[in-house]
């Protein structure tokens, strides 16, 4: 079993920044990605950026610009900065570590750390 554990997030006023950070038990080079995502109240969960292994990268049309996805595999972290923050950027926020076995893909997810961004 694999532990994923965010921290980071916290209340931020609108144009502001915020780290999130994920800290994973196993080494992040066993999986094929790691992502970050997120889930506003009364909303499905939505993918926000994707790092590979080989640290290609790509993000959600909506924080393009503005999100970087960035990886330490000697800490086993990841990290999502965020700038820019704006208000429908509230949400909590996942980290998932995507791989695949014979028997198909698989992931493993934390539980979420809160961000809220106030206008």
């Amino acid at each position: 079993q694999v532990q994923l554990v965010e921290s980071g997030g916290g209340l931020v006023q609108a144009g502001g920044s915020l780290r999130l950070s994920c800290a994973a038990s196993r080494n992040i080079l066993s999986f094929n990605y790691m992502g970050w995502y997120r889930q506003a109240p009364g909303k499905q969960r939505e993918l926000v950026a994707t790092i590979t292994s080989g640290d290609i990268t790509d993000y959600a049309d909506s924080v393009k610009g503005r999100f970087t996805v960035s990886r330490d595999n000697a800490k086993n972290m990841v990290y999502l900065e965020m700038n820019s923050l704006k208000p429908e950027d509230t949400a909590v926020y996942y980290c998932a570590a995507h791989g695949t076995t014979w028997s198909g893909p698989y992931q493993y997810w934390g539980q979420g750390t809160q961000v809220t961004v106030s206008s």
